[in-house]
């Protein structure tokens, strides 16, 4: 297969995790005799500083005539810092959104058996907690109008949703759940909001299509506590643009690291792929940034284009690195030069080498060849 793939490192860790994950896509491509071009181009603040604009006509344009976007962190301290700053790095990454149609965001949430120690919660809480989160992502109140009164005393933000909208992304969150334990949870806030009532009422009708998939509700609120006593209970989450980065966020804890975290923004005619952790600017440049969230996006990209082995060679590798404790130091106080690049080195070998588990560790801290 031939895949021209767009890559938007932006701003902060952005480029050094999307590195791995390019380095990751060429190993598989080598392996699996398929061919993947990449064409990098700005977004965020990097693209504010060049061009005075956080999505630049020829990114747009470059992702559009791509078959895939792969994409790193946008955010900048200057711009975090600043509340008066009419230009923003995010505003480049809602118009992307926006855009391309990318209507539906998709995060796999699991809990690793060897990083159940990781996480704050206990471990008879997490163990064995398998969530794939469905996020609407172009509508709500992110896009909504919004007012600022003249004299700075008062603002809105509209929330608006369309039974359309709603549909579009219920339809792949019910063909998921028959994939998988078949139980949907639509977290909402009916009681009060109603948007909320909307869908709750148009998810609802849309449930007989699917008679083999269970469908429950939670308030937001009560959600976000659940998520925390017993997560194991969720299989597919549904929800609505803000209510989902705030459930998908707090879910982070559960891994032991956001770190972890890869998603899928999907439209019906474009794809990008990201980790959901920021731009992380403390971190910039010193090599201890987990790149796996990055890596599993990419897997998250094969899984698109129907290369369902090659996204599972992926995902063995990056167990194989948990398990191994050849990680970043948010995961690993055993061995702290352990760096970015080297855990891109050791997936990227896995994958030529799947067979071969003899490790040597003193290659892995000279950064050379992970796997004899």
């Amino acid at each position: 297969m031939k895949l021209n793939i767009a890559v938007l490192p932006g701003d902060g860790i952005g480029p050094e995790v999307t590195n791995q994950a390019i380095k990751v896509l060429k190993a598989i491509a080598l392996e699996f005799d398929h061919t993947f071009l990449f064409k990098e181009a700005p977004v965020g603040a990097e693209a504010i500083d060049k061009h005075n604009n956080p999505l630049p006509d020829n990114t747009l344009d470059l992702c559009k005539s791509s078959d895939a976007i792969l994409f790193g962190a946008i955010g900048a301290p200057k711009y975090d810092n600043d509340p008066t700053a009419k230009v923003r790095p995010e505003q480049g990454l809602l118009k992307l959104r926006k855009e391309l149609g990318l209507y539906a965001n998709i995060r796999p949430v699991k809990a690793y058996d060897m990083l159940l120690d990781k996480s704050p919660l206990k471990q008879h809480i997490i163990e064995g907690t398998d969530i794939s989160i469905y996020r609407e992502l172009t509508g709500g109140i992110y896009f909504g109008k919004k007012y600022l009164s003249e004299d700075g005393n008062t603002a809105s933000d509209l929330c608006e949703y369309s039974k359309y909208e709603i549909e579009r992304i219920a339809h792949l969150a019910f063909k998921n759940a028959q994939s998988r334990k078949k139980k949907i949870t639509l977290v909402d806030k009916a009681n009060v909001l109603e948007t909320s009532r909307l869908w709750r009422k148009v998810v609802t009708d849309l449930a007989k299509d699917y008679p083999d998939v269970t469908l429950d509700f939670l308030f937001v609120d009560n959600a976000a506590m659940q998520m925390i006593l017993n997560p194991k209970q969720f299989d597919v989450i549904l929800t609505e643009n803000l209510f989902g980065d705030v459930i998908s966020d707090e879910a982070s804890v559960i891994g032991g690291s956001i770190g972890l975290l890869a998603s899928a923004s999907i439209g019906d005619k474009y794809a990008m792929f990201e980790p959901i952790h920021g731009s992380y600017p403390q971190a910039t440049g010193k090599g201890i940034a987990n790149p796996i969230a990055s890596i599993l996006s990419a897997a998250m990209l094969l899984e698109h284009f129907d290369l369902h082995e090659e996204a599972n060679l992926i995902k063995e590798g990056v167990e194989k690195s948990l398990k191994l404790e050849i990680t970043t130091p948010d995961l690993n106080a055993s061995y702290t030069n352990v760096s970015t690049s080297k855990v891109g080195d050791f997936i990227a070998d896995f994958i030529s080498n799947p067979n071969d588990t003899n490790i040597n560790f003193n290659n892995i801290h000279l950064g050379q060849s992970t796997i004899i």
